[in-house]
């Protein structure tokens, strides 16, 4: 190991905690010494593959292990809060797993205090760093698809229902990650609608549709009913259009020379317009795993203090389209806005960063 090793803590052995830990272990520069889990089951399971880890189901181990630089957490959304703050508080560099927390207040309160404490706080936008969707912004910010019309995106899948949360807050953080890094922006407008399917308390199909400032609009079609599992977008320019679908195994990615051009009218009254149909093109990706990319990611911030591209601003606004949504689902579908939000968070990473004294920390 060498000197410049990252020694790091992971809380949460469950659904996505064995994918962090695997990836963290085998990362150059990382050395993986906690492993905590209430289930002692689970303990055992992370102690069988990785000898060399220690395990816990105490959380205060990591925090007061100042031999520790970085903690994980991959826990329900509901800790997620405390957890991150606490880790914060005990100076340690944070990862979180998607959503950054359960409310704006709370993903506000983490973004500012990682400033204050000059703390690296990065989120599990894991799709932001996959070879599709990165490809696909460079596609966006080279204006090869024009002005952007509209997004439509399907993530639906049979199961797994959640007990905790609705399927809005379980599946539209890729989505609504994916579109703001696209994008650069976030929405002004929110509105959805949807059902609760199975359990009577528990959203399991949402429609969601927002609205950005730039004119652009999207659709997230979200449930845990579904035959089959989806998971495509539709991307619609004045130039070309594109469709993404992750579950293909090749050509993940088409560009469409498809279009519609008015002519211009030779009477009065006339309406005429070209449609073009040309060539589809399905561009080279990298390969490489996302994950791993998005771990090398954190550490390469950590070594050097460089922002991530999914810090705690870019998961307050994502925390923040989630509020809205769930609030609009709760209202049947009213739509919520707030007028001076694209100037405030238009551009996530150009607010003012808080000045240490202004945040009260106990």
């Amino acid at each position: 190991m060498g000197k410049q090793d990252l020694v790091v803590g992971l809380i949460g052995y469950g659904y996505w905690g064995p994918n962090l830990l695997r990836t963290y272990v085998e990362s150059h520069g990382a050395r993986v010494k906690w492993v905590c889990d209430r289930d002692p089951q689970r303990q055992a399971r992370a102690k069988t593959r990785y000898p060399s880890v220690t395990v816990t189901d105490d959380c205060n181990d990591l925090f007061r292990d100042h031999e520790v630089d970085a903690v994980l957490i991959a826990t329900p959304i509901s800790t997620h809060y405390h957890l991150a703050r606490r880790a914060l508080e005990h100076g340690k560099h944070v990862f979180v797993e998607k959503p950054l927390a359960a409310s704006v207040a709370e993903a506000e309160t983490l973004a500012l205090l990682a400033e204050a404490r000059d703390r690296i706080l990065m989120v599990g936008h894991t799709f932001e760093y996959s070879p599709p969707v990165v490809k696909i912004k460079e596609l966006l910010d080279a204006g090869e698809l024009g002005e952007i019309y509209f997004i439509a995106s399907s993530r639906v899948n049979l199961g797994l229902h959640q007990q905790d949360v609705s399927v809005i807050w379980d599946l539209a953080p890729h989505d609504f990650s994916i579109l703001f890094y696209w994008l650069g922006e976030e929405p002004t407008r929110i509105s959805s609608f949807g059902r609760s399917c199975v359990h009577r308390s528990t959203p399991d199909v949402a429609f969601v549709n927002l609205a950005f400032p730039s004119g652009a609009v999207a659709e997230v079609q979200l449930s845990w009913l579904s035959p089959v599992k989806l998971r495509r977008t539709m991307i619609v320019g004045d130039r070309k259009m594109l469709l993404y679908d992750d579950t293909e195994s090749v050509e993940k990615v088409k560009l469409f020379d498809h279009g519609v051009n008015p002519i211009e009218p030779n009477s009065y009254g006339e309406f005429q317009l070209s449609y073009r149909t040309g060539d589809i093109v399905s561009p080279r990706l990298e390969t490489y795993e996302p994950l791993a990319k998005e771990a090398r990611h954190f550490l390469d911030c950590v070594h050097d203090g460089t922002r991530p591209k999914s810090d705690g601003r870019s998961g307050l606004r994502v925390v923040r389209a989630l509020e809205w949504a769930e609030r609009s689902l709760k209202r049947n579908g009213e739509t919520i806005s707030e007028p001076d939000a694209a100037a405030r968070w238009g551009n996530v990473h150009e607010i003012p960063v808080v000045r240490p004294q202004s945040i009260a920390l106990r």
